[in-house]
């Protein structure tokens, strides 16, 4: 079965000199993404990974190469719009998405501007506002929101375009630890649940353990894919590029290079109480 989107050999570069002479944002990135999976696009800054996710829905075109969403090219601007339907963007600031004074009317503005009808669109925001867990605040103001909530209220707009893949483009950078964690909560229970695509670009190593794949970027290439567990066992290789792995990762690499028998593969914080837990009690048994 074709892949949802398709990247084939795409390059980009922004229409500048001091660009161009510096080389392609992206260089002959090939990247398949499955429908129902959710991805995670991790890199440094200036690693590339916004600008590849621009891509996905026609945000920015490619220099070269092209980009396909079931089967669409996204060059292609008669099959932008039913691009840009399937696929909805969600971006680092909820406020630059937030265009109206109460929540439910913001939620309703995109299925407006698709030209729905009123009766189908009271169902939508309703619908999506309960998705996200904001219902209760739909005649609220947004600007009195928390960012976490206003994060959820941005995604409750695309998803009321009914879109088959979300791509949120760092949700989380600007949002305290329960703010995060409200948004992560959402987006992986929509996957989870609904089966809607995600993709997933951030430089918080803990959130891509989430993903069913991680993509790592550097210098506008993909240097490593595969499993959350395969990528983060490759800590010195991340580090070279600059990038950390999750805490409950690191501290079993620490302790294993001090000779502690633990498993390569623990990512999440449970993993690593398990871990440790099993080894003190072999011990316990041993004396």
């Amino acid at each position: 079965m074709n892949a949802f989107i398709c990247a084939e050999k795409v390059r980009f570069h922004y229409d500048n000199r001091a660009d161009m002479l510096s080389g392609p944002v992206l260089d002959d990135i090939d990247l398949n993404i499955e429908r129902g999976e959710f991805v995670a696009i991790l890199g440094h800054n200036g690693s590339g990974k916004s600008t590849l996710a621009k891509h996905f829905n026609a945000m920015l075109l490619p220099s070269g190469g092209r980009v396909l969403v079931s089967g669409r090219d996204t060059a292609d601007q008669n099959e932008l719009y039913e691009i840009r339907r399937m696929v909805g963007m969600v971006l680092q600031n909820p406020d630059n998405q937030i265009v109206s004074t109460i929540v439910e009317e913001d939620v309703a503005f995109g299925p407006e501007n698709l030209g729905v009808e009123p009766s189908e669109i009271r169902r939508r925001v309703d619908e999506a506002l309960k998705a996200v867990g904001m219902l209760e605040y739909r005649e609220h103001a947004p600007h009195k929101l928390s960012g976490g909530q206003k994060q959820r209220v941005a995604i409750a707009g695309v998803l009321a375009m009914q879109p088959e893949c979300i791509v949120l483009d760092e949700p989380t950078s600007m949002l305290d630890p329960q703010g995060r964690k409200e948004v992560l909560d959402t987006i992986s229970r929509l996957n989870r649940e609904r089966g809607i695509t995600i993709v997933l670009i951030t430089h918080f190593m803990e959130e891509a353990v989430l993903a069913d794949r991680v993509v790592v970027l550097e210098n506008g290439r993909i240097l490593l894919q595969g499993h959350p567990r395969e990528v983060f066992s490759d800590i010195e290789r991340l580090r070279q590029v600059g990038l950390d792995v999750p805490q409950p990762a690191e501290l079993c690499h620490q302790l294993r290079r001090a000779g502690v028998p633990l498993p390569e593969d623990v990512l999440t914080a449970e993993e690593c109480v398990e871990a440790l837990s099993l080894l003190l009690e072999e011990s316990y048994a041993g004396n």
